[in-house]
């Protein structure tokens, strides 16, 4: 019996300074990601007007300042086949312009030679559009392109380009000429694609209505070009939960929540342009309860997050990130399935390699990964393995490369790294002992909690409470229906007071707020 497809459900938890996105796959978190809303921040896929600083002709490259702090580099090689035509629309490109005369009458001309020099090309203070390819890493500044591309579900937009390829895992050569000569038609000059696997089958409304969205975008930065020469953002990529959708999204997924009703009609939108019989499955999530702690994304995130991961039956994976490495050392703990040592070692490895195919995914772990396995002798177990790690890690959407055990159990494993590796400080300082290893006695909680109350009520006049607690510190409020300590308070002080557990809280640890939610002490 063919195994049924694995169901994605997507949690995006809105606050007032980040969101946070949890893609599930049946349940179990298998990619975390955290986008600030406030601040500036480099991503890859945004697009700038960046500023020549500095050539590096021993290189054969150059620093561009794009508005960080640490300074963005560029290869000649990465200058793009026409950049000569990106030169010309910056250089030319002013308030009294017709951009798309301007744009649409710039001749492509000869492609820049392989073996060219960047200083044949580039001069120091020259302006330049160009677009991230991988975020600044520890000291290191922003890698950039100026091949520029917008990437929407189906189709890579190429300004300044004539070409359109279609991806090679789309079969059929049916398929194949109709989507070219499709896109071919509805493309005005001086622009190329990619026509992506998801394109196969999509009819020609949606895709040129998605082709008209990415060249709105890319028009939508000319005016900012003809304003003001200076560095600056010119457009950014789509949001981190629409980038998931659109490198993720097909048939399997089954619901995305939203605690955000702006988010939630963003991506509602977003849906409807890339698949519109599956907009209703977005939903914005209402409930007091925080949309992280009833998907049970919270408590995922402190058991995977640490330097100690947990694996079934007592085996361990033990992770530890360097900027030039990520080293992985599987232990089996207490795991004794048989007798036999290798087979034992063997069925450990298989659980383990499974969880680190996980965590390279969750974490965004990129570079160079070191594995030390358990050793095993058996040279078919050691194949096995090399090619069940494989199959596990051909899901990963980053470029990556597997290479067998070597004779000292070592698997190394190179990944695309194009952002710092996602790390999140599992250990938490105590919010009621504030780290000094003495607090309240419990037997005393309930007073201290019903003398806010009673402040609040008595002097401030209010009458609505929500009191945020631990689980633990929940249940024993709440303990006996009519005597508890909720009922109470109630009655006492003729308020509303309603709990609400949170699993983020350490076992004491409680909040007061009022009925909009603001809190009040």
């Amino acid at each position: 019996m063919e195994s049924e497809k694995p169901t994605k459900d997507l949690i995006v938890d809105v606050t007032s300074t980040e969101v946070h996105i949890a893609l599930m796959e049946n349940h179990r978190l298998i990619e975390f990601n955290t986008e600030s809303v406030q601040g500036k921040h480099f991503t890859v896929g945004d697009v700038y007007l960046g500023r020549v600083k500095k050539l590096l002709p021993n290189l054969n490259a150059a620093f561009v300042d794009i508005g960080d702090k640490k300074e963005a580099f560029i290869h000649y090689l990465d200058l793009g086949l026409y950049f000569d035509a990106f030169d010309r629309f910056v250089r030319e490109s002013n308030a009294n312009t017709n951009l798309e005369d301007l744009y649409s009458g710039i001749k492509l001309g000869a492609v820049l030679p392989k073996e060219g020099r960047i200083e044949s090309v580039l001069k120091q203070g020259q302006m330049v559009v160009v677009q991230i390819v991988k975020e600044p890493i520890s000291t290191k500044g922003s890698r950039l392109t100026a091949e520029i591309s917008l990437a929407g579900r189906n189709i890579v937009l190429l300004p300044f380009t004539e070409k359109v390829s279609v991806s090679q895992k789309i079969g059929s050569k049916e398929e194949k000429k109709r989507l070219e000569t499709l896109v071919k038609s509805i493309l005005p000059k001086n622009y190329g694609a990619i026509i992506r696997t998801a394109a196969e089958g999509k009819n020609a409304a949606v895709l040129v209505a998605e082709t008209k969205s990415l060249i709105d975008k890319w028009q939508g930065s000319w005016k900012k070009i003809a304003k003001d020469k200076k560095t600056q953002l010119l457009f950014t990529e789509y949001s981190k939960t629409t980038t998931v959708l659109r490198d993720l999204f097909n048939d399997s997924f089954s619901n995305i929540y939203i605690n955000d009703e702006k988010i939630c009609d963003e991506t509602r939108k977003y849906i409807s342009l890339i698949s519109p019989d599956q907009e209703k499955i977005v939903q914005l999530y209402t409930d007091r309860k925080p949309i992280f702690d009833h998907f049970e994304v919270t408590r995922q995130i402190k058991s995977s997050f640490g330097k100690v991961v947990p694996m079934k039956q007592g085996a361990y994976l033990v992770i530890e990130t360097t900027e030039a490495l990520n080293v992985i050392d599987v232990n089996s703990g207490i795991r004794t399935k048989t007798n036999d040592q290798e087979d034992n070692a063997f069925e450990v490895n298989k659980i383990a390699a499974e969880e680190i195919a996980r965590q390279l995914r969750l974490r965004d772990m990129g570079g160079i990964v070191i594995v030390d396995f358990i050793d095993m002798d058996n040279n078919d177990h050691k194949n096995a393995l090399f090619k069940y790690m494989q199959e596990l890690m051909e899901s990963d959407r980053a470029r990556h490369n597997v290479l067998p055990l070597t004779k000292f159990g070592l698997m190394q494993i190179t990944r695309q790294r194009i952002r710092p590796v996602t790390e999140i400080n599992t250990a938490e300082t105590c919010p009621v002992c504030h780290g000094t290893g003495k607090i309240t006695s419990s037997v005393v909680i309930d007073e201290e909690i019903e003398r806010k109350l009673s402040f609040y009520v008595t002097e401030k006049g209010i009458r609505s409470f929500i009191l945020k607690t631990s689980p633990i510190l929940g249940a024993y409020l709440k303990r006996g229906f009519f005597n508890s300590f909720v009922s109470k308070w109630k009655k006492k002080y003729r308020c509303k007071l309603e709990i609400v557990e949170t699993t983020d809280f350490s076992v004491l640890q409680n909040e007061l707020y009022n009925e909009k939610e603001e809190k009040l002490d």
